[in-house]
């Protein structure tokens, strides 16, 4: 089963969640401002992921933006990061999907279709 990570009221991931029902996926939704992933779920899912950390942030929020993140994050190291991204939900990028053998962060719809429909 997919885990679908979102902020409800967040309009990309409406949209999200909107596909994922078009395409007749099942999936576990959990609210990231309620649920907020935990230190372990969030170094398991970089790791899968492939992705540089940065893209696991936010940048486009407001407590990013508050915390000046974008000067702070280069000194960081990926421990400091990853514990950072697990006290606030509204940290992480948003949404997330952590599927068997992948985890897709944000939405892209060509690179849903191809880990969902191929």
């Amino acid at each position: 089963m997919l885990k679908f990570i979102c902020y409800p009221k967040c309009t990309t991931c409406q949209k999200e969640k909107k596909w994922l029902d078009e395409n007749h996926m099942e999936y576990d939704l959990r609210d990231i401002k309620t649920d907020r992933p935990t230190l372990e779920e969030l170094t398991a899912w970089y790791k899968m992921s492939g992705l540089p950390l940065k893209r696991f942030f936010n940048t486009s929020g407001l407590l990013y933006k508050s915390l000046a993140l974008k000067d702070k994050l280069p000194a960081m190291t990926e421990d400091e990061m990853l514990s950072l991204l697990s006290t606030d939900g509204m940290l992480v990028k948003r949404p997330i999907l952590v599927g068997d053998d992948f985890v897709l962060v944000g939405f892209k719809e060509a690179e849903w279709k191809q880990a969902l429909l191929s």
